[in-house]
């Protein structure tokens, strides 16, 4: 949203970004509808997606899926680090090239791993000042302004415009971050009730976001500004530190939510033995994955090395891709196929076809 948005909108014009992003929220809304109304038809144990879909649909679909969301979501670290890295090393003068994105990045993931292995509760409570940080920055960029009228861009039209599948691979991360809540499953208090309420209100409320985001950059800033600086949103914004507090708050909250995710994808994944048993292992009380959080952090740091965001974003999209044609089809299949399938959040099995075919 804050260093990519404004080159989508740049790149694609109004409309075009508007069919990205109804493309890409068709894709999340129907696949948010079927692991909630999966999610209400067994009991829900610590491991997300993996748990929910294995105790549903059985352990070799849940656990097909479980490593493809393992592997994007320990992607997603590196993605959300790495555009924490571009704005950090900017905004203080650090080098913007690939080695310094790859130093500071590497910096920050030894730090919120450090933070994950203190406290669950500690990194979960964060969150509270990030998402305050970000409804701050919202309203520091739409007050602001751009300054003369822009020349409008048309939809994928013009020289050096990239193409709509990279427009929309670097986009769609953008519209995943509701698994992050889902992999808490665990740690939830009703995760019956929350899940669909938590996700559903998620993918709305950023819907809402990228549109309103779309239409103010199209009509306030101009398109050759918007494909060529990534702090954009930072320069127009009423008050430009408010957006950097955001761009921070985001990029971390979003990494420490893989951080914490991930392990417990893969420490349920152990315990079923479909990954090495190694990973189930857990410290503490709260049964702490802490063998499944260093494998995650090892794959994160082989993300980080790549150096490059819009290169990170397209490996992490065609992970999610994936997981998410799977999990519409399999919800697809089992409300047709199967008479044990009975959620209590009732969805019409051709939403799940419907994200299948769109993904």
């Amino acid at each position: 949203m804050y260093l990519r948005m404004g080159w989508v909108v740049g790149n694609a014009g109004l409309w075009g970004t508007i069919v990205i992003v109804v493309i890409a929220h068709l894709i999340s809304f129907s696949t948010g509808l079927s692991i909630s109304s999966i999610s209400t038809d067994k009991k829900v144990g610590a491991g997300g997606v993996y748990y929910v879909l294995s105790r549903s649909l059985g352990l070799p679909i849940g656990g097909a899926i479980g490593l493809t969301l393992f592997i994007g979501t320990a992607l997603s670290i590196a993605l959300y680090l790495v555009g924490f890295s571009e704005s950090f090393n900017a905004y203080i003068g650090l080098s913007a090239d690939v080695n310094g994105l790859r130093s500071t990045g590497s910096l920050f993931l030894l730090l919120l791993t450090i933070i994950a292995f203190i406290s669950t509760s500690v990194a979960l409570k964060t969150q509270f000042f990030i998402l305050a940080a970000i409804v701050l920055s919202l309203v520091s960029i739409f007050i602001g302004g751009g300054g003369a009228t822009p020349n409008p861009v048309s939809a994928f039209g013009g020289q050096g415009v990239a193409p709509i599948e990279t427009v929309f691979a670097i986009f769609f991360p953008a519209v995943t971050g509701f698994t992050a809540g889902i992999a808490m499953s665990g740690d939830l208090g009703n995760p019956k009730k929350d899940i669909p309420l938590g996700t559903i209100a998620s993918i709305v409320v950023g819907f809402i976001v990228y549109i309103g985001l779309a239409f103010f950059l199209s009509y306030k800033i101009d398109a050759e500004l918007l494909r060529t600086d990534y702090n954009v949103l930072v320069n127009i914004a009423y008050f430009g530190p408010a957006v950097i507090a955001g761009i921070w708050g985001a990029t971390l909250s979003s990494a420490i939510g893989g951080i914490l995710g991930g392990p417990r994808i893969l420490q349920a994944m152990s315990l079923d033995r479909i990954t090495p048993r190694l990973f189930g292992k857990g410290v503490g009380a709260s049964n702490e994955p802490r063998n499944a959080l260093i494998l995650t952090v090892l794959i994160a740091e082989a993300g980080i090395l790549i150096g490059e965001l819009d290169l990170i974003a397209r490996l992490f999209s065609m992970f999610y891709l994936a997981a998410y044609g799977f999990i519409n089809i399999s919800f697809f299949l089992e409300s047709w196929a199967s008479s044990d399938f009975k959620p209590s959040f009732k969805v019409s099995r051709w939403v799940g076809l419907i994200g299948f075919v769109a993904t």
